[in-house]
């Protein structure tokens, strides 16, 4: 868990008053010395936020927390009855918000201290946040990054263990983020995130959608519930401002339905921000922004596909909105490289090789659309589908790389617990495998037979793992990186 560099410390009597509750009196000059939610991150002197999860309550892992250190507990009615009696505890009945709050409260309210701008979307999540962080970096504010790939606190970069951490981790994140003198802070918000309240008592200075596509309806059981969950961001609890991609239809409904004042955003039809292309030569683009008020701001860019053209959009949009001036940005946009392992190129000669993070059927067919753009010879597409993950979406990533590929290799992601000859057979159901199709277990073998296979002209695109350097197989993650192994791959050929 990232915490701040420097000390801090309230008394329980504080704390307690802030939350409004009683305490036992011979409890109050108790010290504690900061917040945690995780009980494996609590730190001696932490004050233990124990509520009810998604299947376990958190007083179920009191013991672990006061082995480490905790100095007294915050919990539902149900978590105090279950407190040990030698250990002080503030009972609490709305806690939704409370991590957020509290933590914010208890390290001097870092998130009034900067500008928040959350992310959301099926995919381009992480390109737009790095895009907006590198806008602000090179107009010389000091910008951090929450999100799927790293925490970025003004250019250092520690790696990230979920895509939105929970409310208090949040708040610890920029409590350190202000001693860096950070003032603009771009997050990614999950659609987990919102279900399971991570981001509840934020507010941001502005909220952008991207799009939505089928993912993630293991969790939420269909596309509907999935759609509500992003909705939710864009309401008056959290923002007062929203940037809207519209090139999409839950993008086009969402405008439709939003409360709270709204920009849309297009490559395509009338909006308040427009983007076109005005020339491309090879991977170069000049590019042409409508906004509001008559704005207008021409460029040039080595960006790829019309997914990271909507991505740049969002960034600039918000980027200009909240001060960063036209001439600044469009400076800015030939230097913006976005994020690592999305369509991230590792090798321009004698082919072209790239990796990709794209893991649902609509990123996997855009981003060999895309790639189809640069006038390869042939496409070489390596994919693998996750397992414990989304099975519906399977045969349709599987259809998506078939279709978008001359020759597609069907391989293992990271399979968890299930079996990667299962998945492999999933991904390939009422799939017309194209001639030349190959089905190759081992990842890294299917990396070194594109290589193999590939003539000078041919693009090889590995899709699915993007930034990870690891494949979780049977619960343990073994080193992995896509990158590393086609680098290696190449120089084995």
């Amino acid at each position: 868990m990232i915490r701040p560099l420097g000390t801090s410390s309230q008394t329980l009597a504080h704390v307690a008053d802030f939350l409004a509750q009683d305490l036992d009196p011979s409890q109050r000059n108790i010290e504690v010395t900061g917040v945690c939610s995780d009980s494996r991150n609590i730190q001696n002197g932490d004050l233990f936020l124990a509520f009810p999860g998604e299947k376990r309550h958190g007083m179920e892992f009191i013991d672990q927390a006061i082995a480490k250190g905790a100095r007294a507990v915050i919990s539902d009615f149900e978590g105090v009855q279950k407190s040990p009696r030698k250990l002080p505890s503030i009972k609490v009945e709305n806690h939704q918000d409370l991590p957020v709050s509290l933590t914010d409260w208890f390290y001097g309210f870092p998130s009034k201290s900067m500008n928040l701008f959350g992310i959301t979307g099926t995919n381009g999540k992480t390109t737009t946040t790095y895009l907006l962080s590198e806008i602000y970096k090179l107009a010389g504010r000091k910008s951090g990054i929450i999100g799927t790939v790293a925490i970025d606190i003004a250019g250092e970069q520690i790696p990230a263990k979920n895509t939105t951490p929970t409310g208090d981790e949040i708040i610890s994140i920029l409590a350190r983020m202000r001693e860096s003198a950070v003032t603009n802070v771009a997050i990614e918000v999950s659609s987990h995130a919102l279900t399971q309240s991570r981001v509840s008592g934020l507010k941001f200075s502005a909220v952008g959608f991207t799009n939505l596509t089928q993912d993630h309806l293991d969790y939420h059981g269909n596309m509907e519930n999935y759609f509500q969950a992003k909705r939710s961001l864009f309401t008056t609890k959290y923002s007062g401002n929203a940037y809207i991609n519209i090139d999409n239809d839950f993008g086009r409904r969402l405008a439709g339905e939003v409360d709270i004042p709204y920009q849309k955003l297009s490559l395509k039809g009338h909006a308040d921000w427009n983007l076109t292309i005005l020339n491309e030569t090879g991977m170069k683009k000049e590019i042409r922004i409508f906004g509001p008020k008559g704005l207008i701001i021409e460029s040039k860019t080595s960006l790829i596909g019309e997914f990271n053209f909507e991505n740049l959009l969002l960034a600039i949009s918000i980027a200009i909105e909240s001060g960063v001036d036209a001439e600044t940005v469009s400076r800015s946009i030939p230097e913006l490289s976005g994020a690592p392992g999305r369509l991230q190129l590792i090798v321009n000669e004698p082919y072209h090789a790239f990796v990709d993070y794209a893991h649902t059927p609509d990123a996997v067919s855009r981003v060999l659309a895309a790639v189809r753009g640069v006038n390869a010879r042939r496409i070489i597409g390596v994919l693998g589908c996750g397992g414990d993950r989304d099975r519906t979406k399977r045969s349709a990533m599987g259809s998506a790389l078939n279709s978008g590929s001359d020759l597609p290799i069907f391989t293992s992601d990271n399979p968890r617990s299930e079996s990667p000859e299962k998945i492999l057979e999933d991904m390939v159901a009422g799939v017309k495998l194209k001639e030349g199709a190959e089905l190759i277990i081992d990842r890294r073998s299917a990396i070194r037979r594109a290589v193999e296979i590939a003539k000078p002209g041919d693009l090889i695109i590995v899709l699915g793992k993007g930034h990870e350097a690891g494949q979780e197989i049977l619960g343990k993650i073994e080193p992995f990186d896509d990158r590393i192994e086609l680098l290696e791959a190449i120089g084995i050929k």
